[in-house]
């Protein structure tokens, strides 16, 4: 890409550095840019540093907002008898969709040795002192259903037990809509494991 001026091979360069943007995406966005109004890249560029100046990680759940406590923690019409553990807060806006109303701890990782990611690279001490005030009766473990999610999960239920509280997983298993002959065999298999009376 010799034949491209500086500026252009920077944008394609800073976007090639976003998760999931490869070499085309990376250069497909920035020719748009290059044709669109200039008031649409100025608008993009500033909701970037704006986005990047205004948020926090809420120091009670570590939710990203733009106050701390978190519009979520601050919320007293949810139920505070109810954590939701997640790995990022991408996950809180899915699990949000499903119009849960209780609280979350958001993890930022999972445990993940291979990559030297242990229990205090992540949030998992910081929502031991949420849990011994008594308040808390249900802990519901949501992270990905991956080999690290599953992990973390169970290190999670370890240290949390001896609490008393009550531990939950969120189901695993085939999605509304999908075909049997489709479903890979861990998938079914956790689907019948996970079966409800009917």
């Amino acid at each position: 890409m010799s034949q491209v001026p500086k500026s252009v091979q920077n944008l394609i360069e800073a976007f090639e550095r976003l998760p999931g943007i490869g070499p085309k995406t990376a250069q497909r966005l920035t020719f748009y840019l290059l044709h669109a109004p200039k008031e649409e890249a100025e608008a993009l560029a500033s909701a970037a540093i704006e986005m990047r100046e205004k948020t926090l990680l809420c120091k009670i759940c570590f939710n990203i907002g733009e106050k701390d406590p978190c519009a979520i923690c601050e919320d007293s019409s949810r139920d505070q008898s109810i954590i939701t553990i997640v790995e990022d807060p991408l996950d809180v806006l899915a699990v949000e969709k499903a119009r849960y109303k209780g609280l979350y701890h958001v993890l930022h990782g999972v445990i993940a040795p291979l990559e030297n990611i242990g229990p205090d690279e992540i949030h998992i001490k910081e929502l031991l002192p949420r849990l011994r005030d008594g308040v808390v009766k249900e802990i519901i473990l949501a992270t990905n259903p991956t080999m690290e999610g599953e992990a973390t999960a169970m290190y999670i239920q370890r240290i949390i037990s001896p609490l008393g509280i009550k531990i939950t997983r969120i189901a695993r298993g085939l999605p509304v809509g999908s075909d049997l002959e489709y479903a890979d065999e861990s998938t079914l298999s956790r689907a019948l494991e996970g079966r409800k009376e009917y």
